[in-house]
């Protein structure tokens, strides 16, 4: 693996690593407290994050390549997978963000290896010219007892795979120019990162929120997302403890919008990596 695919990885994992510093986000694990996951908690999560630079590396290195999506992307997920459960115990604490985040990290290999120049446009290109039919195969074909399948037969909504198949519009349409207008406007790292995690929120089905609440769960954190936008989001003033409440009826639900972080995660990584903020 080259120098590139190593640092690309580094960014991968350092970008989950800020998502998993940032505080407060609702109902989420942070360095202050778990949110509602009672069998994970900060310590935890870093581990599992640093487990996967390696196989990070290794999908920078397939895409970089242009390798198939079923028979390199896919095996060295897997792959991933195992590492990290053996980190953490077996607890799922990344198994989304091995998908998202990881298939982000090839796309951006690619775009590095073409001489259009690394954008996010770029990068979104790579996503539909490279794997879109794979990606869409993948998500048509979602199993009948993913977490996916279960939400989409319960509530119709889609989820990561379907996501991906659109080549990620949470992250480029939504994500990333919230991202830089937050850096623009004087947000530190962390307002940044809440600003952008609470656009993602009021624009995305969650899929983890609709798993564990259904439709009313899923319309009351858009809700709660909008409202904290709408009255200004991290540019107002009391914006921490407005989000700090938010964290805590979160938790009384026993909600989290475990996608929307990995989102977060994907567009942190897409802005500092291609030319952005």
């Amino acid at each position: 693996m080259s120098p590139e695919d190593q640092a690309l990885a580094r960014a991968a994992v350092a970008a989950m690593r800020d998502e998993l510093q940032a505080y407060p986000k609702p109902g989420l694990v942070s360095p202050i407290d778990s949110g509602s996951h009672d069998d994970m908690d900060f310590g935890l999560m870093c581990r599992s994050a640093d487990s996967l630079r390696e196989p990070f590396a290794a999908l920078a290195a397939a895409g970089r390549a242009a390798r198939r999506f079923e028979d390199a992307l896919i095996p060295i997920g897997i792959e991933a997978e195992r590492g990290m459960l053996a980190v953490t115990g077996g607890v799922n604490t990344h198994r989304g963000a091995i998908f998202s985040v990881g298939l982000m990290v090839a796309a951006l290999a690619r775009a590095q290896a073409l001489p259009v120049g690394l954008t996010p446009t770029a990068v979104r290109d790579v996503l539909k010219d490279t794997w879109g039919a794979s990606l869409e195969a993948h998500a048509a074909r979602d199993g009948a007892t993913s977490h996916g399948a279960e939400v989409r037969r319960r509530t119709g909504r889609d989820g990561a795979r379907r996501e991906a198949a659109l080549a990620f519009p949470s992250v480029f349409e939504t994500g990333v120019p919230a991202y830089r207008a937050a850096r623009q406007a004087g947000l530190d790292d962390n307002a940044a990162s809440i600003e952008t995690l609470f656009a993602l929120m009021a624009a995305v089905d969650d899929t983890t929120v609709l798993y564990r609440g259904g439709l009313e769960a899923g319309g009351f954190v858009r809700r709660s997302a909008a409202g904290f936008l709408a009255d200004g989001g991290c540019r107002q003033d009391g914006w921490f403890e407005k989000a700090q409440r938010l964290h805590r009826a979160f938790v009384e639900r026993n909600l989290s919008a475990g996608g929307c972080a990995d989102l977060l995660a994907c567009t942190l990584l897409v802005s500092r990596c291609a030319g952005e903020p």
